[in-house]
């Protein structure tokens, strides 16, 4: 069954493949140039075919050819994901390629590789090279394709992941250079750097706190995300990082002018215990920015749950707000009031009529966990359901709260 796996990897078929896997086919199994399937999703950036492989055992260090391992590969093509997954899986770092790099050195390699300039000596071709984002969920990236070769540009990330996992505790400055020259802040590098910065707690809350007055804006964002991933990280009993987050977030969600930056204050103060942060993210429902006004939202439920008057306003204006994504978020947060708040359950049902689906399935959910069949007709249009849907873990929910 050799043959019909290396043609559903190579077409990116998960289901064949998954179906022949589960028949028996061999999941080391390898090409006409001795390159094992792993190899060929790692090619393909196949994610979802790298899960059906490892999950049917496949080795993760089965070299090609030319002695790479998958990781090897992966690390190559700057595949942060298909990397990680695969590092998570077990997959060896300390093995070395036909030049004698292990994993750490190869990133180290790529890392400073002019990658287009790269596209063009290996593919011996002219013309403009093809740009495309990528978004998945470990964060976005570019990927630069020519001819029939195709790169991506996270090896900064890989770099810096794999720096950890040596225990290399690269220096504040250099990770936050490495942040700065990525111009997306949703790009895999500043997930990577900032949390890796956040890990090592109060030692990077100086240098962190430090750049909220710094007039690049992507300098402050990168200062208020350690900060913020400091505290949500931490697990002491005392919080010690919750008060001195709050300190410094109030005054400084008060003057920020960059949207950009206003988003990890306002999830640092909704993930804070500290009550003070309840009067601003009231007000920060109402940003102009509909990220923050969604984050806002989603640290409200205590207040809300208290019967605060102010917050339960504010979500209920929420309801009306021109954004999908903060109407869902809405409804959650009025979920959250209590039993004899009209005024959440009068909303939450006027949800139910909103135009966008997502936010009309989350009313009726939200009204179902409170004992309210008026969202019950929708819901039951939604089955059977697989858990595929997104809706999955939703009615999930409301069949383990009517049943369970």
């Amino acid at each position: 069954m050799a043959e019909p796996l290396i043609d559903a990897v190579r077409s990116g078929d998960a289901r064949v493949a998954d179906a022949l896997l589960r028949a028996g086919a061999d999941p080391d199994a390898a090409d006409e140039h001795g390159t094992p399937v792993l190899c060929l999703a790692v090619d393909a950036f196949d994610l979802p075919m790298m899960e059906t492989l490892l999950g049917a055992c496949a080795r993760p260090d089965r070299v090609d050819g030319l002695g790479r391992t998958p990781l090897h590969r992966a690390i190559e093509l700057g595949s942060y994901d298909i990397t990680n997954l695969l590092i998570n899986r077990g997959a060896h770092m300390w093995i070395t390629d036909a030049e004698g790099r292990n994993a750490l050195a190869l990133a180290q390699y790529w890392h400073e590789t002019d990658l287009v300039a790269e596209l063009y000596r290996r593919s011996g071709r002219q013309g403009p090279v093809d740009r495309r984002a990528v978004s998945s969920d470990s964060g976005n990236c570019e990927q630069l394709s020519l001819g029939s070769l195709t790169i991506r540009t996270g090896h900064a990330a890989i770099l810096t992941n794999l720096e950890k996992s040596y225990g290399i505790a690269t220096s504040f400055d250099e990770l936050l250079s490495r942040a700065l020259a990525e111009p997306d802040i949703d790009h895999a590098i500043w997930w990577q750097t900032t949390a890796t910065l956040a890990e090592r707690g109060s030692a990077a809350w100086d240098a962190a706190a430090a750049l909220r007055n710094r007039p690049d804006p992507m300098e402050r964002y990168f200062g208020a995300e350690i900060l913020r991933l400091t505290n949500l990280f931490d697990e002491s009993d005392d919080a010690p990082f919750d008060g001195p987050l709050v300190d410094l977030f109030l005054p400084w969600v008060a003057s920020e002018p960059d949207p950009r930056v206003t988003r990890p204050l306002t999830a640092g103060l909704a993930d804070a215990q500290d009550p003070r942060r309840d009067e601003p993210l009231t007000a920060l429902t109402r940003h102009i920015d509909s990220k923050v006004r969604q984050t806002a939202l989603s640290g409200l439920h205590r207040p809300i749950g208290r019967g605060d008057h102010q917050a339960l306003s504010a979500a209920v204006e929420r309801t009306a707000d021109k954004n999908p994504m903060v109407r869902r978020q809405a409804c959650r947060a009025l979920a959250s009031a209590p039993a004899h708040h009209q005024d959440a359950t009068d909303s939450l049902v006027t949800c139910l009529t909103d135009p966008d689906e997502d936010v009309r399935v989350e009313a009726a959910v939200r009204l179902a966990l409170r004992d309210d069949p008026r969202g019950d007709e929708i819901l039951d249009s939604l089955r059977p359901i697989d858990e595929g849907s997104p809706y999955h873990w939703l009615l999930y929910d409301v069949s383990q709260h009517r049943h369970g």
